[in-house]
This record gives structure tokens, C-alpha cells and sequence, in this order.
């Protein structure tokens, strides 16, 4: 093999490596965390980090971290859509839609929104329209605050006091304070709840899909227009809802440690 072929496999390899840790890192690293856990060069580090923002896989924030980019983001998304995975997820989806009577769905963090990411309605006439893709408030949303309820408390803290505080609906919580309190409740009882703060009429409630090492990658949902049910009728349902998204995340691991037995 030659030393061209060598320095191309490597360069190849240490894209890829940087790519991985970026993805799974707790917290936005620096070109120097990345280059002492990877063992590579400062000098090679920097130019490959400058080509994987030329191509938007990555960038970096306003302290100057490395966070993933929109590509890197449309790959993750793209690999939990892949067919291998839709049969299944879409079955369990249809068997909770079923049980609860209401829309469940999957909703995946993004910066400081949400992305409607999948979902099986009801049957019923009278459905609170959000297509698939939909980007919604991370402060206003059960999903959104769910996701918030799972980082640390002084990231949690620098997120709700630096992003806006509309007024969405009704309900919606605009002090932070007040806000901060509702999530810590929320990591304590491990599911979140939308009582008409993103939507007027809507309710919803959402638990967490963690990995196997409990990190949560995706939040399962489900909502009701009000007039069909409230929020503590939907409340009954958390069993369910934690049990669905178990399957769920057993079919995520199950799949990236199997990936032929849902070919």
C-alpha cells in the first residue's frame, strides 16, 4: 500500500472518529479536548475540523466548541428513518395510538426546538394538525421540556435564560423561574406534561427514549385536543407510554448492534 493510500485511509478515519465523539459528547468540546482524546495532532485537528465546516457537518458555537452541523444532524435523522427501522417503529406507534385513542408520536431535540419526527394519528375528525418536520419551542412543548429536564442543571440554566420566552397559548409559561421549577419537577418524575402551552386547546404528555446507557436521544408523546380529553385522563396513560417507548429504544439498540434482522 502506498503512502498516499495510508494518509488517505487515515485521514478518512479520523473524520469519522471526530464525527463519532462530536456526537456523543455530553457537552460541546474544543479542538483541543477532540485532539487529546483522539490522540491526533493540534495542527491536523484544526484542518480537519475547518474542512467538516466547509461542509457543514460540523460548526462551531459562540464560544468556539465544535457542535454537530446540519448535515451531521440530516445523517442521525436519516439513520433512525431508515426503513430497517420503520416497520417496527410505526407498529408500536399504531399499538399505543390504539390504546390511548389519541396521536403518539416521536419528536427528536434540535438546538432549541423539537422536530416532529414521526407519528400515527387517530381515527377521529377533529386532530391537532402538526406535520411531520414541524420544529416546535423546546420551552413550550412537553418533548421540549422533557429534553431540558435531562441536561445539566447550569446548561439547563444558560438555555432558558438566553432564549425568548414567548407567549405561545394560554398557558404559556414566560418566567423563568417558573419555568425552572417545572423542569426540575419534571426530572424528578421522569415525564412532562404541555397543559395548553403550546397550542390553545391542546394538551399532551411525553416520556423519554434513552439509549442503553440511559441518555435520552428521542421523546415519545402523545396529545389530545381538550374537548375530547383532559390532561389528567391522559395522564392515566404514562404507563403505556413508558412501556412503548422501552420497545422503542430496545428496537433502536436491538437494530445498531443486529442491523441484519430487520433488513
Amino acid at each position: 500500500m502506498s503512502n498516499t493510500t495510508r494518509e488517505k485511509g487515515s485521514s478518512i478515519t479520523r473524520v469519522l472518529q471526530i464525527i463519532e465523539i462530536v456526537s456523543k459528547a455530553d457537552r460541546p468540546m474544543s479542538p483541543a479536548d477532540l485532539a487529546f482524546h483522539l490522540n491526533i495532532p493540534k495542527p491536523s485537528i484544526h484542518r480537519l475540523l475547518n474542512q467538516l465546516q466547509a461542509e457543514n457537518f460540523l460548526q462551531l458555537n459562540m464560544r468556539g466548541l465544535v457542535v454537530p452541523g446540519n448535515r451531521m444532524q440530516s445523517i442521525a435523522l436519516g439513520v433512525l428513518y431508515n426503513n430497517r427501522f420503520k416497520a417496527l417503529r410505526q407498529a408500536i406507534l399504531a399499538q399505543l395510538t390504539d390504546k390511548i385513542g389519541e396521536t403518539c408520536g416521536i419528536s427528536i431535540p434540535n438546538g432549541a426546538d423539537m422536530i416532529y419526527y414521526d407519528r400515527v394519528q387517530n381515527a377521529s375528525p377533529v386532530q391537532v394538525h402538526l406535520p411531520i418536520g414541524s420544529h416546535t419551542p423546546i420551552g413550550a412543548t412537553a418533548s421540549g421540556k422533557l429534553y431540558l429536564s435531562t441536561l445539566s442543571k447550569t446548561r439547563c440554566q444558560k438555555i432558558i435564560e438566553k432564549m425568548p420566552l414567548q407567549r405561545y397559548a394560554r398557558n404559556t409559561i414566560t418566567q423563568v423561574d417558573v419555568l425552572h421549577a417545572q423542569i426540575q419537577q419534571i426530572k424528578d418524575a421522569g415525564i412532562a406534561t404541555d397543559n395548553e402551552e403550546f397550542i390553545d386547546g391542546m394538551v399532551a404528555i411525553a416520556v423519554p427514549i434513552q439509549n442503553a446507557q440511559g441518555k435520552l436521544f428521542a421523546c415519545l408523546f402523545s396529545h389530545a385536543p381538550v374537548i375530547r380529553m383532559s390532561l389528567a385522563q391522559l395522564l392515566e396513560f404514562s404507563p403505556v407510554l413508558k412501556q412503548a417507548a422501552i420497545e422503542l429504544a430496545e428496537l433502536l439498540d436491538d437494530s445498531s448492534a443486529n442491523p441484519e434482522q430487520l433488513n
